[in-house]
């Protein structure tokens, strides 16, 4: 039994190696014969709406200007400062407007409340979230209604990153937001 599980590992094994080595090999199908006439150039793509956000993939963080850093990083630390008091005031219907409607979904999910429910913290204490009132309770008001943001970055044309730097250096991440209009919302 031993011998005939060895041979078939070795088998498997040398068809795979074979397979590898065919892999990088071109197939003769594979380059088309020359052709005498100029090169025929793809067609065009069409023009996104200008609306259209830029992937992130494709997004240049340096296309924006030092102005544009500074007002949004003061924004945002404003945003924050805000959402600091409404957390250490509990009142939950004021934090829920800064929700996007993805995150409030994601928030409000039995799964996501069940493996939040599962953290050490809240097992310790015995504590089992049922919605997104009782995460923003239980998990938000004691870890959030302190922040500070001490470096963003930008992730799209209208989407950053919010980070607070601790005291040995590391950032640590707070909020990625999202401004749609004149109104920031917290995405995750």
């Amino acid at each position: 039994m031993k011998n005939s599980a060895s041979s078939i590992l070795v088998s498997l094994i040398s068809c795979f190696l074979t397979l590898l080595s065919c892999a990088g090999e071109p197939s003769p199908q594979a380059s088309p014969p020359p052709q005498e006439s100029a090169p025929v150039s793809p067609p065009a793509l069409p023009a996104a709406p200008p609306e259209a956000p830029l992937p992130e993939e494709v997004f240049d963080p340096a296309t924006i200007s030092r102005e544009i850093f500074d007002s949004t990083k003061t924004d945002v630390q404003k945003l924050i400062q805000d959402l600091n008091g409404i957390i250490r005031a509990r009142n939950y219907r004021a934090w829920v407007s800064y929700l996007s409607d993805d995150y409030l979904r994601d928030i409000s999910s039995p799964d996501f409340l069940a493996q939040t429910s599962a953290s050490a913290r809240l097992r310790q204490q015995r504590i089992v979230l049922g919605s997104p009132e009782d995460y923003f309770n239980h998990v938000v008001v004691p870890s959030r209604a302190n922040d500070r943001v001490d470096d963003i970055e930008f992730t799209s044309q209208n989407r950053v990153k919010a980070y607070t730097v601790t005291p040995n250096g590391q950032r640590l991440r707070l909020y990625e937001l999202e401004k749609t209009g004149n109104s920031w919302k917290i995405m995750n």
